[in-house]
């Protein structure tokens, strides 16, 4: 049996860093409620005219070096994104062509905040068939342009980057299994209510309301309650015990719902990988950035046991257990 493994990663993050203090001056709140409630010190905000494909490119040249492959080993690519750079093509069109690769399937996903663990599923399902030989799986955002910057509930959140993984054959476990789900009855506790089909009707003021709605307190108990149901869910499917995984690589959403699933996992904070308070919630970018971070940083090692978890709007959440 043929199985998929992790042979390298990569991230990206643009140059503009927004920090708590900057924000302070651009909406009601405080550096102080900011860290209290989500851990969040700082993000990363994309440039004018750097779209999620830009990230993505840089985060995905990393990932093939890092493999020590070249674009043109490259023969699928699944991209999870929220905030494409077009309605079409997708992104993952776009990046093929920004590689000079031709011909292979170049997907495009949106899971919200689960974006990267969806696509990474489907790409593991990929090669353990034998229809994919080197697949690239990419999680990017830019956030930013989705944010209204006087909603303090949400403009202290989020922020802009790419993250990506390649994955190759392997004869040995190395995504051991993923777990996806999703609830659309709680569809509007956290969305953005526009789009092609249903219009871009404009607000009493004459603006279009592109904008992340969320009702912050009852995601935060729904993602708690989810994300403490997906470990059990995974651990069980690998009859493990929770002691041996030596890792948790969390969406970074907040401070607070991270602590809780370590707490789940009985985990030490020094056995989760974070980036919230230097990143924000980067949505579908945040596992596989915080993943890149932590085996550069030369934490995560070959041959441990990874946990990969997500929640987002949908909702949608997932998890992925990984021999790295």
């Amino acid at each position: 049996m043929k199985y998929s493994r992790i042979a390298g990663t990569g991230s990206y993050l643009p140059e503009r860093i927004l920090t708590n203090a900057e924000l302070e001056t651009m909406v009601d709140t405080t550096d102080e409620w900011i860290k209290s409630r989500t851990g969040i010190e700082r993000r990363h905000i994309a440039a004018p005219g750097q779209t999620t494909v830009d990230l993505a490119e840089q985060a995905a040249r990393r990932a093939l070096d890092a493999a020590g492959l070249t674009p043109q080993d490259v023969d699928l690519i699944v991209f999870g994104t929220t905030t494409p750079d077009l309605i079409f093509p997708n992104c993952g069109a776009l990046l093929q062509a920004r590689l000079g690769i031709h011909g292979c399937p170049a997907l495009g996903l949106e899971a919200a905040c689960s974006g990267f663990i969806f696509a990474l599923s489907v790409a593991d399902k990929f090669v353990r068939m034998g229809e994919a030989k080197c697949a690239l799986v990419i999680g990017a955002e830019t956030l930013s342009r989705m944010l209204d910057w006087t909603d303090r509930n949400t403009a202290v959140l989020f922020g802009d980057g790419a993250g990506a993984v390649v994955l190759q054959p392997s004869d040995e476990p190395g995504i051991l299994s993923t777990h996806l789900h999703t609830e659309g009855s709680h569809q509007d506790l956290l969305n953005c209510p526009v789009g092609v089909s249903r219009g871009f009707a404009p607000e009493a003021d004459g603006r279009v309301p592109l904008f992340i709605r969320m009702a912050g307190a009852e995601v935060f108990k729904i993602a708690v309650r989810s994300l403490g149901s997906i470990v059990d869910e995974t651990l069980a499917a690998n009859n493990l015990d929770k002691s041996a995984i030596d890792w948790l690589i969390p969406h970074q959403a907040n401070l607070r719902i991270i602590q809780a699933t370590a707490k789940k996992l009985e985990m030490p904070m020094e056995r989760v990988i974070l980036t919230v308070q230097d990143h924000g919630n980067t949505s579908a970018a945040s596992v596989p950035m915080a993943f890149d971070i932590g085996v550069r940083s030369g934490r995560v090692k070959r041959g441990e046991l990874v946990l990969l978890e997500a929640f987002g709007g949908g909702f949608t959440w997932g998890s992925a257990l990984i021999r790295f």
